[in-house]
């Protein structure tokens, strides 16, 4: 670690390792998480084709289509592309990895009030990092709980093996694909507050509730990284980024994974 850069306990990295995610608390000041507010404020005013495309007009009844998630904001934003590379993130990430991390994407979801949830999945899945792993950083702009919509995580199942998924409820999940935990796993929630971050394990079994709340948004910054000794990533997570904001390339994953190259038109990149 480099001098001054945030260090996880033995206790923390224990529980990583046990779990296959770990919240840590307060990474984000509330000088930063009001930069983030503004930005993405400005953001769902506006279409940027391509990343977000919002139904702006009166007659939209879905939430979701008026308030779709950001993807990709690096690619367009230079706020978005700074807390990508958040230090004390990084730092985190680098205490995981055991090398140094790569950004491969940035997001950012809305949810407000009456929002589907997402269901269960696993991320790798998608970003196909090989050798090694995806890593998630999710960040609460909001706090969030089971009533707002916020986040389901299954324990230990890090260590589970990708699997193709089924079809979701569509009436629940703003996605389509659903990954059924093990027989004796059962999803529990991920309560944040307001500039926590989840860290998780690309292969974790994790999704959100709805949102059930009539005047709550659960807003999160979401980003996925990659190991630096990684080699190959799916294409639609290509170019990378280091820490100091240069890009780095990886080659692309052609691997269908546990489905079949024919799934990968319906990925959620």
């Amino acid at each position: 670690m480099t001098s001054g850069a945030l260090t996880l306990t033995a206790e923390q990295l224990e529980q990583y390792r046990r779990d296959g995610y770990l919240i840590v608390k307060n990474l984000f000041s509330e000088q930063e998480l009001a930069e983030i507010d503004s930005t993405f404020e400005g953001i769902s005013k506006q279409t940027v084709p391509g990343y977000f495309e919002p139904d702006l007009s009166e007659e939209t009844t879905d939430p979701l289509k008026r308030y779709p998630r950001v993807m990709h904001p690096h690619r367009f934003n230079e706020t978005a592309k700074k807390y990508m590379l958040h230090q004390p993130v990084l730092d985190v990430l680098r205490d995981l990895y055991e090398e140094e991390p790569i950004a491969a994407q940035s997001m950012f979801y809305y949810k407000p009030p009456g929002s589907r949830g997402q269901a269960l999945h696993q991320d790798n899945f998608y970003l196909k990092v090989e050798p090694g792993n995806c890593i998630a950083a999710w960040t609460a702009i909001d706090a969030a709980d089971e009533e707002n919509g916020g986040m389901l995580v299954v324990p230990k199942t890090h260590d589970y093996e990708l699997s193709c998924p089924e079809e979701a409820d569509v009436t629940e999940s703003f996605t389509k694909h659903y990954v059924k935990p093990p027989k004796d796993n059962k999803p529990v929630p991920a309560r944040m507050e307001r500039g926590d971050t989840l860290f998780f394990n690309g292969n974790l079994i994790h999704g959100s509730y709805r949102n059930k709340t009539k005047d709550r948004f659960r807003r999160a910054f979401i980003c996925h990284y990659a190991n630096e000794s990684a080699t190959h990533i799916s294409h639609f997570y290509r170019p990378l980024f280091r820490a100091d904001g240069s890009m780095i390339d990886r080659e692309n994953n052609p691997d269908g994974g546990p489905c079949g190259i024919e799934y990968e038109a319906n990925y959620p990149h």
